[in-house]
C-alpha cells in the first residue's frame, strides 16, 4: 500500500493541477500538487529506513501482457536499489515544488494574468511519476514505459517557455537525441527476450550464468545495447549534446532533471543489470571507458563556460561519468553512493544558481556578476556548501582511525570511486585512475571559478543592477537550507550503508557481484597517497582558480592570447554540435530536399496529374455513356449481375 501510494500520488497531483485548476483555483492546485509529492517523499524515507537488509518484494497491480511466450505483469518492485532512488527522486522533487512557489511567482515569459503555474506544477509531478514508474519496474517492458514517459515529460519541461524558439529547439533536441539512446535500449530489450524468453528481472538474473556460458557473445552485444540507452538518458559522450541546451527550461526544471531524476536513470539501469555485467567483460569495459571519457570531456568544457547554469550542467555530465566509471569496474555500490550524494549538492547548486538569476532579474553570465556575497548572503552560503561538496573537501585518512567520514557529501562518494578504480581488476585501471584525478582537478578549478567570479570582487553589471540585486524569498531559501544539510552530512551518515561495513548486506539481492569481484573490500586498503590524491586534486584546482580569478595578475589574459585555439575548442564543446551538423543534419536535409524535389514533385505529382487530368476524365466520359436514363436498362444489368453471383456461389458449393 505504501509503495503504491508513493508511486501514484504524484500522478494524482498532475491530474488535479493539469485538468482541475480552473475549478479549484491556481493556488489550491499548486498546494495540492506539492503536498502530494511531499507525502510521497515522507513515505519513501519511511520505506528506506524500515527496509530490512537484502529484502526484495513486489506489489502486483495487474496482469499486463499475455501473448505467446511473453508474460508481463504490472508490478512494483522494491529492494535497496529502488528505495535509494525513491528517496532521491521524491526528496528533490518535493523541494523543487516548494522552491517553484517563489521562482515561478512572476515569470517574465508570460503576460500578466496568463495562467502557467498549474501547467508547470502538473509537468513537474508527471515527471516525478514517470521516474517512479521507471525505478519501481519489475521488468524491462515496464521500465521502458517509465523510460519513455520521462522523455515525454522532460520535453514538456524543457520547452515550457514555448514562446521562445530556443526553448522549443532545446526540447526537440533533447527528445531526438534521447530517441537514439532509446532505440539502443529497445534493441537490448529485444535481445534479452530472445536469449531468456522473459523480461522479468528475477527470471533473467537467475539464468544469466547459464546463458553466459552458451551465448556469451550475444549477451555482450545486448548488454552494450542496454548501455546505449543509459548513455542517452545520462548524457554520456556522443549522446550528451542535449544536456547543456536543456538549460532553456526554468531553473527548477534544471535541478529536477540534472540532480536526481532523468540523468541518473542510466546509472540506475546499469546497476540494476549488474548480474548481466558481471558476466560481460567487454560491455563493462565499454561502460568504464565511456564514463571516464565523459568525466574528462565535460570537466574540460566547463572550464570556459560563462553561463552559470551551463557550468553546473557540464559538471553534472562529468559527475555522471564518475558514476559510470565506477559501475564499469564493478563498484556499483560506489556509483549508487555518488548518485545519492550528488542529488543533494547538485540540486543545491542549481537552485542556488536559480536564486542568483532570480535576484539579478534573469542575468546568467557570471562575468556580469561579482561581489554578490554581500547582497545575497544565504545564496552565497548555499552555493559555497555545494561547491565544497562537489570538489570533495574532507579528511581522507581519518576514517581508518575513527571509522567516521569527516567531510562533505561529495568527498565520501567521489573518493570511494577513485579509490575503487585504483583497486579494481580492470586492465586499464591505472589509466582510468589518473584520468579521473585530472577530471577532479578540473572540477575543482571551474567550481571555485564560479564562486570567485560571481560572489567576490567588484560587481560587473553596473551600479543600477547591483542596487536591484536582492535575496530570494523564504520559499526558495528553505529548500536551499535543507539541501545544504544533505550536502554536508549525507556522505558521513550513509557511508557505511553504501560502501562501508553494511554495504554488502544492504545491497544483497539487488546488486550482484561475482566471486572474483572483491572491490567492495579492496578499496579500503589502497596506498595512502591514493586516498590523498582527490584532496590534492581539489587543492590544486582551488589554488589555480584563486590565482587566476582573485589576484590581479595577467596570467589568465596571457594564456588566453597564447592558447586562443584551445580556448575556442573548449568553448565550442569540442565541436560536437558542428560535427553532428555536418555528418547527420545537413546530409539528411539534402536527402529530404532531394526526395521532395525529384520524387515527390517530379514523380508523384506528375503521376497524379497524369491520372487526374488524363485517365480519370476519359474513364468518367466512358462511364457516363453507360448512363442512358432508362430504368429497364438498369434492371437488366442488375439481373445479369445477380445471375453471375449466383452461378459463382453454386460453382463453389459443388467443388
Amino acid at each position: 500500500m505504501l509503495l503504491t501510494s508513493i508511486t501514484f500520488l504524484p500522478l494524482l497531483g498532475a491530474v488535479i493541477s493539469g485538468f482541475l485548476h480552473t475549478l479549484i483555483g491556481e493556488k489550491v492546485s499548486m498546494v495540492v500538487t506539492s503536498t502530494l509529492v511531499c507525502i510521497s517523499c515522507i513515505f519513501s524515507w519511511v520505506i528506506f529506513f524500515s527496509l530490512s537488509d537484502g529484502e526484495v518484494g513486489k506489489v502486483i497491480l495487474s496482469d499486463w501482457i499475455s501473448s505467446g511466450n511473453l508474460r508481463v505483469s504490472w508490478a512494483l518492485r522494491f529492494d535497496s536499489l529502488t528505495t535509494v532512488m525513491l528517496t532521491v527522486i521524491t526528496s528533490v522533487s518535493s523541494l523543487v515544488h516548494i522552491y517553484s512557489f517563489g521562482y515561478m511567482n512572476h515569470d517574465e515569459n508570460f503576460t500578466e494574468g496568463e495562467s502557467y503555474k498549474p501547467r508547470f506544477f502538473a509537468y513537474l509531478s508527471l515527471f516525478t511519476f514517470m521516474m517512479l514508474m521507471l525505478v519501481t519496474a519489475d521488468n524491462f517492458l515496464q521500465m521502458f514505459f517509465g523510460w519513455e514517459g520521462v522523455g515525454l515529460a522532460s520535453y514538456l519541461l524543457i520547452g515550457f517557455y514555448y514562446k521562445k524558439p530556443s526553448a522549443n529547439s532545446a526540447a526537440l533536441k533533447a527528445f531526438v537525441v534521447n530517441r537514439v539512446g532509446d532505440f539502443g535500449f529497445m534493441l537490448g530489450i529485444f535481445g534479452i527476450f530472445y536469449l531468456f524468453g522473459t523480461l522479468t528481472f528475477d527470471n533473467i538474473f537467475s539464468n544469466v550464468a547459464t546463458i553466459a556460458q552458451n551465448n556469451n557473445n550475444l549477451l555482450e552485444i545486448f548488454a552494450i545495447f542496454l548501455f546505449v540507452g543509459a548513455m542517452g538518458k545520462s548524457a554520456q559522450l556522443f549522446l550528451h549534446t542535449w544536456l547543456p541546451d536543456a538549460m532553456e527550461g526554468p531553473t527548477p526544471v534544471s535541478a529536477l532533471i540534472h540532480a536526481a531524476t532523468m540523468v541518473t536513470a542510466g546509472v540506475f539501469l546499469v546497476c540494476r543489470i549488474s548480474p548481466i555485467l558481471e558476466h560481460t567483460e567487454i560491455a563493462s569495459l565499454v561502460i568504464t571507458v565511456v564514463g571516464t571519457a565523459t568525466a574528462f570531456f565535460a570537466a574540460s568544457v566547463a572550464l570556459v563556460q560563462q553561463d552559470i547554469k551551463r557550468i553546473i550542467a557540464y559538471s553534472t555530465c562529468s559527475q555522471l561519468g564518475f558514476m559510470f566509471a565506477a559501475a564499469g569496474v564493478g563498484f556499483y555500490q560506489a556509483a549508487m553512493f555518488h548518485l545519492f550524494t550528488h542529488a543533494f549538492f547538485k540540486a543545491l547548486l542549481f537552485l542556488s544558481a536559480g536564486s542568483v538569476i532570480h535576484g539579478l532579474h534573469h542575468e546568467q553570465n557570471i562575468f556580469k556578476m561579482g561581489g554578490l556575497r554581500k547582497q545575497m548572503p544565504y545564496t552565497f552560503f548555499a552555493m559555497l556548501v555545494g561547491t565544497l561538496a562537489i570538489t570533495g573537501v574532507g579528511f581522507p585518512l581519518l576514517y581508518d582511525y575513527i571509522h567516521i567520514q569527516v567531510g562533505f557529501a561529495g568527498f565520501s562518494s567521489k573518493d570511494a570511486i577513485i579509490e575503487g578504480i585504483y583497486a579494481s581488476n580492470s586492465p586499464i585501471s591505472n589509466h582510468i585512475f589518473w584520468t579521473l584525478i585530472i577530471a577532479a582537478t578540473l572540477t575543482s578549478f571551474y567550481s571555485w571559478r564560479l564562486i570567485f567570479v560571481a560572489f567576490f570582487g567588484k560587481f560587473a553589471g553596473g551600479d543600477k543592477k547591483l542596487a536591484e540585486a536582492h535575496e530570494s524569498p523564504l520559499s526558495m531559501i528553505v529548500p536551499l537550507g535543507i539541501l545544504a544539510i544533505g550536502s554536508i552530512f549525507a556522505g558521513a551518515v550513509f557511508y557505511d550503508q553504501f560502501v562501508g561495513n553494511n554495504a554488502k548486506s544492504f545491497f544483497e539481492n539487488s546488486i550482484f557481484m561475482s566471486g572474483n569481484n572483491n572491490i567492495l573490500k579492496d578499496f579500503h586498503y589502497v596506498p595512502w597517497w591514493v586516498k590523498m590524491s582527490p584532496l590534492g586534486a581539489m587543492l590544486i584546482g582551488l589554488i589555480l582558480s584563486a590565482v587566476f580569478y582573485l589576484g590581479k595578475s595577467k596570467i589568465l589574459e596571457n594564456l588566453y592570447k597564447q592558447h586562443y585555439g584551445l580556448y575556442s575548442f573548449l568553448y565550442k564543446k569540442w565541436y560536437f554540435d558542428e560535427l553532428y551538423q555536418y555528418i547527420f543534419v545537413i546530409p539528411m536535409k539534402k536527402l529530404g530536399m532531394l526526395f521532395w524535389e525529384y520524387f515527390d514533385g517530379g514523380v508523384i505529382n506528375k503521376f497524379l496529374n497524369l491520372v487526374s487530368l488524363s485517365f480519370i476524365p476519359r474513364i468518367s466520359k466512358d462511364a457516363g455513356a453507360a448512363q442512358t436514363g432508362f430504368v429497364t436498362h438498369y434492371a437488366f444489368v442488375m439481373i445479369i449481375g445477380f445471375v453471375a453471383v449466383t452461378v459463382l456461389l453454386l460453382s463453389f458449393m459443388v467443388v
